[in-house]
C-alpha cells in the first residue's frame, strides 16, 4: 500500500503535503510545531488535519505490519498461495485482514476440529462438493468407527456438517457480505429487563432503530443501561436474507442427497458461529464509532472552554459553596496570587447570614474586590441569593459570575494542589481554583485531568486511553496557540508546550527559582534535559516580556530572528519598537511579498506570520471569544415563564442539543431542532461551549427541574 497516496486521498490534500508531514512527524516534530513553524513544508496544514493524518498514519502502518505477520504465519504453515497473498495485500482494514486470516488462525479444539480428528473430513468434502450419489445416511455409514468415537451414521453425518459449518463461517467473502448486509438492513433492539422499574433509560424500554441510522448518543446510552442491568440489547439481523445468500453460495447443484444437509449446515453456521461473532463485532464497531464521535464532541467543547477569554486586571473572590462545612472563600489578586482566605456559614444548617455578609464586606473593602467567582456546585443557589442581596447593600461596584466548578475538587485533593498550597485545606484550594479559572481559564484548567472537566457525554463509559490521548492533544494545541510567559508559567502549564516533558517543565521552574528570571530564550539551553531538539520545538511558544531580546516577547521563532531583523532594518524600524507599538503599520510598507521573502531567505507564509506578529506582538487568540456574562442580580427557576427571552452561556454541547446557563442554577436544554432554522447534523455546527446566546423559554418543569429553551426567538410585538 502506498501510505502517502492513501493519506492524501483520505484527507484530500496534495501527496507532497502528506509526504512532508509524515517526514516531519517521523523526525520527532510535534503537531503544534509543524502547524505553526513548518507551513512552507506542509502547505499550511492546520493542527486538526495534522492530528488526523498522524492517527491515520499509525493505523495504516499497523495495518501493513499486520499484513506482514499474517503472510509470514500462513507461509510458515505451508499454505500461502499467490491468490491469498494478493487478497491480503489489497485489504484496506484490519477487519478485512482478520477475515482472510480466520481459516489459518490456530483454533481451540472446536467441534469441527474434533470431527476432523475422527476422520470425517473426506465425507464433509464430498457433501460440500455435492458429489454424493446416495443418501447422506448411506454415505455416512461408511465412516462409522467406534474406535474413533463415531458410533453410527448419524454421528458421522453430524460431524461432517460441523466441518462444513466452520468452513462457511471462515469464508472471508461471506463474513464481509453478512456484515455489510446486517449494517444495511439490521436493527438494534432494546427491551426493559423489568418494565415496572423507573429509570433514566425508560425511552429504551421498548426501542428499536435501524443500525444504519443509530445516533451515537443512543448507542452509548443503551450500552450503559445494559451494563447497569436495566436493559437487554441485541442486534436483529435480516436472517432470512442472510440464509438465502449462504444457500445460494454453498448449494451450487440441485443434488437431492446434499442440498438438505448443506441447507442445515448454512443455518447452523450462521446461528451458532457467525451470528454471535457478528453481533459482538457490530456492537463493538458501533460503540467505537459512537465513542469516536463523543470524543470529538468532548474535544471541541474542551477547546472552547480552554480558549475562553481571561478576565484580567481584577481582584477576584473565589467562592466554593457548601452547606454543613461552610462556604470557602479565597481572595486572588490580578496575577493569581492568593491574598486571603476565609470560611463563612450563611447556608443551612448554621444560616449565619449577617456574620457572613460582615466578612464579605470587610474583604471587599480591604482588597478592592470587583468580581466574585461563584462555583456552581452544592449550595450555589443559596450562595447566589446571599451575593445578590449583599451587592444591593454595599456602595462598591461588584459583579459576580457563576463558573463551572467541574474538576475543582479533583484538583484541590491532588498532589499538585498540595505542592502549590501546602498550608491550605482542600476547600481553600478549591476556592482559589474557582477564582483563578475565571482570571485565566487555560492556565488553571490544565492542572485538571480534562476527563474531569465535564464538557462531554458518557465520558466514563468509553475507552479511557483513547479519550485521554485525544483530550491531551486538545490541551496541547490550545496551550501552544496561546503561548505562555516563560517567567510566570507553572510546571503543569509548561508541560503542555511543544517538546517539553513533565520533567523538563519542572526543571524550567527549578532553574527559574535558582537563577531568577529568564532574560532571553537561549537560556533555555542551560535547563537540565532540554537539548537542541526540544529547544527548537518549544522556543517559539515561550514568551519573555521585557527581556534582552525584544523578539522573545513574540511568537517569532529564534530561527527566523535574522530574517525579522533584516525585515525591520529594510523598513526603517527596530526590534525595540515592538514595545512602543510603533510597528503596527508595517504590512502597508511591504510591496512584493514573494520577492521580499526570497531576499530574506524565508517562505512567503513565514514572512506573513512574522509581519502579523510584529504588528500585534503576542496577540492572545482568546480575545476574539465571547466574554463571560457578569451578573449583579438573581433569577429563580420559579420566575421563568414560557416566552421569556434571556441571555445565557453555552455550558455543554452534546449530540442532541446544547445546555445553556441562564443564571437559575439549572442549565436549560436547547434541543438540536431548536438551535437554528437551517438543518444541522450536529449542534457544534451552530454553537460552541462559551458562546453567549439569546434564548427563549419554551417550557419549565419544576418537579423534574427541566428547562426547555429555543434559540429560534419569537419576540412578541411591543
Amino acid at each position: 500500500m502506498d501510505i502517502i497516496r492513501k493519506l492524501a486521498e483520505e484527507l484530500q490534500i496534495h501527496p507532497g503535503q502528506a509526504k512532508a508531514a509524515v517526514e516531519l512527524i517521523d523526525g520527532g516534530n510535534t503537531i503544534p510545531f509543524i502547524a505553526r513553524y513548518r507551513k512552507e513544508a506542509t502547505g499550511a496544514l492546520n493542527d486538526e488535519i495534522l492530528r488526523n493524518l498522524d492517527a491515520r498514519l499509525r493505523y495504516l502502518r499497523n495495518l501493513e505490519e499486520k499484513k506482514e505477520q499474517v503472510l509470514a504465519s500462513v507461509e510458515e504453515q505451508g499454505k500461502l498461495t499467490e491468490e491469498f497473498k494478493k487478497a491480503v495485500l489489497a485489504a484496506e482494514t484490519l477487519v478485512a485482514v482478520e477475515d482472510l486470516y480466520r481459516p489459518f488462525r490456530p483454533k481451540r479444539r472446536t467441534r469441527a476440529a474434533i470431527a476432523k480428528e475422527h476422520g470425517l473430513e473426506p465425507l464433509a468434502n464430498a457433501i460440500l462438493l455435492q458429489q454424493l450419489s446416495h443418501s447422506l445416511e448411506t454415505e455416512a455409514a461408511k465412516y462409522v468407527n467406534p474406535e474413533k468415537e463415531v458410533p453410527d451414521a448419524a454421528s458421522a453425518a453430524a460431524g461432517a456438517l460441523d466441518i462444513i459449518a466452520e468452513y462457511i463461517s471462515d469464508e472471508a467473502a461471506y463474513r464481509s457480505y453478512i456484515r455489510n448486509l446486517t449494517m444495511k438492513k439490521g436493527r438494534l433492539v432494546s427491551r426493559a429487563k423489568d418494565a415496572e422499574t423507573e429509570s433514566v433509560y425508560e425511552m429504551y424500554y421498548d426501542f428499536e432503530e435501524p443500525l444504519a441510522k443509530l445516533a451515537g448518543h443512543r448507542i452509548l446510552a443503551m450500552n450503559r443501561g445494559e451494563k447497569e442491568k436495566f436493559l437487554t440489547v441485541r442486534v436483529e439481523a435480516p436472517e432470512a436474507d442472510i440464509l438465502r445468500y449462504l444457500e445460494k453460495k454453498v448449494i451450487r447443484k440441485d443434488n437431492p442427497y446434499t442440498a438438505p444437509a448443506l441447507r442445515a449446515a448454512c443455518e447452523d453456521s450462521y446461528r451458532r458461529l457467525i451470528a454471535p461473532a457478528m453481533e459482538r463485532e457490530i456492537r463493538g464497531s458501533l460503540t467505537e464509532k459512537a465513542e469516536d464521535g463523543a470524543i470529538q464532541v468532548f474535544g471541541k467543547n474542551l477547546q472552547q472552554l480552554l480558549m475562553q477569554p481571561p478576565v484580567s486586571g481584577q481582584v477576584v473572590l473565589g467562592w466554593d459553596p457548601a452547606f454543613r462545612t461552610g462556604c470557602k472563600l479565597a481572595v486572588v489578586d490580578p496575577t493569581g496570587k492568593v491574598l486571603d482566605t476565609a470560611v463563612i456559614y450563611p447556608t443551612a444548617p448554621q444560616n449565619k447570614v449577617k456574620e457572613a455578609k460582615d466578612v464579605l464586606k470587610k474583604l471587599i473593602s480591604q482588597y478592592h474586590i470587583t468580581l466574585i467567582s461563584l462555583g456552581n456546585g452544592t449550595a450555589s443557589r443559596e450562595s447566589e441569593q446571599i451575593i445578590a442581596g449583599l451587592l444591593r447593600e454595599i456602595p462598591e461596584t461588584v459583579q459576580y459570575v457563576i463558573v463551572s466548578e467541574a474538576g475543582a475538587s479533583v484538583y484541590s485533593a491532588s498532589e499538585l494542589a498540595t505542592e502549590e498550597f501546602p498550608e491550605f485545606d482542600v476547600g481553600q484550594r478549591s476556592a482559589a481554583s474557582i477564582a483563578r479559572r475565571l482570571q485565566d481559564p487555560l492556565a488553571e484548567l490544565v492542572k485538571i485531568d480534562p476527563r474531569s472537566i465535564g464538557v462531554g457525554q458518557y465520558q466514563h463509559d468509553m475507552n479511557q486511553k483513547k479519550l485521554g490521548e485525544a483530550l491531551g492533544n486538545v490541551v496541547e494545541d490550545c496551550v501552544n496557540k496561546v503561548g505562555v510567559d516563560l517567567n510566570t508559567a507553572s510546571a503543569p502549564l509548561l508541560e503542555h508546550i511543544s517538546g517539553i516533558t513533565k520533567t523538563v517543565a519542572r526543571n524550567i521552574v527549578a532553574y527559574r527559582e535558582e537563577n531568577g528570571r529568564f532574560h532571553d530564550r537561549s537560556q533555555l539551553l542551560k535547563v537540565a534535559k532540554l537539548g537542541p531538539k526540544a529547544y527548537e520545538q518549544c522556543a517559539g511558544f515561550l514568551r519573555i516580556a521585557g527581556g534582552s531580546q525584544p523578539l522573545d516577547a513574540t511568537s517569532v521563532h529564534p530561527e527566523s530572528y535574522d530574517a525579522a531583523k533584516q525585515l525591520l532594518k529594510k523598513l526603517g524600524d527596530r526590534p525595540e519598537d515592538l514595545q512602543t507599538g510603533a510597528l503596527k503599520g508595517i504590512s502597508k510598507k511591504i510591496g512584493d511579498e514573494k520577492a521580499l521573502a526570497a531576499e530574506l531567505g524565508i517562505g512567503e507564509l513565514t514572512l506573513q506570520d512574522i509581519v502579523k506578529e510584529l504588528e500585534k506582538p503576542a496577540r492572545d487568540p482568546r480575545e476574539d471569544m465571547p466574554k463571560p456574562i457578569l451578573r449583579s442580580d438573581i433569577l429563580q427557576m420559579e420566575d421563568l415563564k414560557p416566552g421569556m427571552v434571556l441571555r445565557g452561556t453555552v455550558r455543554n454541547v452534546i449530540d442532541f442539543g446544547a445546555f445553556v446557563d441562564i443564571g437559575v442554577h439549572q442549565d436549560g436544554l436547547v434541543h438540536i431542532s431548536q438551535i437554528c432554522d437551517r438543518f444541522i447534523r450536529h449542534p457544534l455546527e451552530a454553537v460552541s461551549v462559551g458562546d453567549v446566546v439569546d434564548v427563549q423559554v419554551l417550557d419549565v418543569d419544576l418537579k423534574k427541574k427541566r428547562i426547555a429553551l429555543t434559540m429560534k426567538l419569537q419576540r412578541s410585538e411591543q
